[in-house]
């Protein structure tokens, strides 16, 4: 496996205005890694996001750091039944991501499904507008050369089950996931047993450790979150929280899996203290899993 870091990871230095997506490529080039993720461009006043993703990508070459991926955010059920005016808005990404040089394009698949917004209720009933969305997007990637991935994010689509019936359902080799480690427990699900179902489908990773907390107990305070299930969530640095990384790495192995995985960093500590040590555990885990 190759270990990438996602921007993401630098946002207490982006949002603060320290730092920008472009000047912590250099940031990330220094610090070791082999590739980055963006997540989102956001372009400066007076350019337009395909202008911004030329002068990353320039960025990137300066320091012989290539983009691993693009991931963006999306609602295929957004306008209902019809996801088609999202796909169209998705596949104008995929040219971005095309300007970036990166290989693969993350989209979400949906955030939820309200009332004002499409009408239905529960998965499987919205399941067939989520296929065609994401087949839609994909054969257009496929003729630009890139993958396309959805991941297992923002509680709806977020479990093992219903990620593995949405790929199934699309069921074209140019779409797959990308896996976030820690993100199950949004949905309170194990991150070993859900790595353990959907490893064979991992087009791209992100190593991402959470301190979880019964939601029994009291409210732990500032920066943590509530699952689906009301657990209580932070996130640490890789390594030292309550995800098993360790072995979700090692599931990953075994299942042959030799592609990237992202430092993906969004806890409280400060950033680069947090991205570095757990760029170091992520290396060691790997080592010691092959």
């Amino acid at each position: 496996m190759k270990i990438g870091v996602s921007s993401y990871s630098f946002n207490q230095l982006i949002s603060s205005g320290r730092e920008t997506q472009i000047s912590v490529i250099k940031i990330a080039a220094e610090m070791g890694f082999e590739g980055i993720e963006f997540t989102d461009l956001t372009p400066p006043d007076g350019l337009t996001e395909k202008e911004y993703a030329v002068k990353i990508r320039e960025e990137c070459d300066k320091y012989s750091l290539p983009v691993i991926s693009y991931t963006i955010g999306a609602d295929l059920l957004k306008y209902g039944a019809d996801p088609f005016r999202e796909v169209e808005r998705v596949c104008r990404k995929v040219d971005v991501a095309r300007i970036l040089g990166a290989p693969s394009l993350r989209h979400d698949a949906a955030w939820g499904v309200a009332e004002d917004k499409s009408g239905y209720t529960g998965f499987d009933n919205v399941l067939p507008v989520l296929v065609a969305g994401c087949r839609s997007v994909t054969e257009y990637a496929q003729s630009k050369n890139i993958v396309t991935m959805v991941e297992n994010h923002g509680t709806f689509c977020q479990q093992s089950s219903r990620v593995e019936k949405l790929i199934t359902g699309v069921n074209h080799p140019n779409f797959g996931l990308l896996l976030d480690i820690g993100n199950f427990n949004c949905a309170d699900e194990s991150s070993e047993k859900a790595v353990g179902v959907l490893a064979p489908y991992a087009k791209h990773v992100h190593a991402k450790d959470f301190f979880i907390r019964s939601g029994s107990g009291v409210n732990p305070g500032e920066g943590f979150f509530r699952s689906r299930g009301g657990n209580y969530l932070r996130g640490a640095i890789i390594g030292q929280g309550d995800v098993p990384v360790y072995q979700c790495v090692r599931i990953l192995g075994r299942s042959g899996y030799k592609g990237w995985i992202s430092v993906e960093f969004e806890g409280m500590e400060d950033c680069l203290t947090g991205i570095r040590i757990g760029y170091e555990n992520l290396k060691r885990f790997i080592s010691e899993g092959e």
